[in-house]
């Protein structure tokens, strides 16, 4: 799995560091510092954490084809 931050786009909110703190975290206030190659058993954590993002700023690929781009989307 692969994620991409669009860090231009990142608030600071850090709702992906509360719901998956392996895959993500705040350096001060407002830098975050992410994994881009989380472990795939952390799947679930990191897609709920980028669904969570209020301004949609992450970006998750499965890497198992050319069609397996996930992008979170609010429900």
């Amino acid at each position: 799995m692969r994620v991409v931050v669009d860090l231009s786009r990142c608030e600071g909110y850090a709702q992906c560091a509360f719901l998956a703190p392996e895959a993500f975290r705040m350096h001060g206030e407002e830098a975050l510092m992410y994994d881009p190659n989380p472990d795939d058993a952390r799947r679930d954590q990191v897609l709920r954490a980028a669904a969570a993002c209020p301004v949609q700023a992450i970006l998750v690929d499965r890497l198992e084809g050319p069609d397996s781009t996930v992008e979170a989307t609010r429900s």
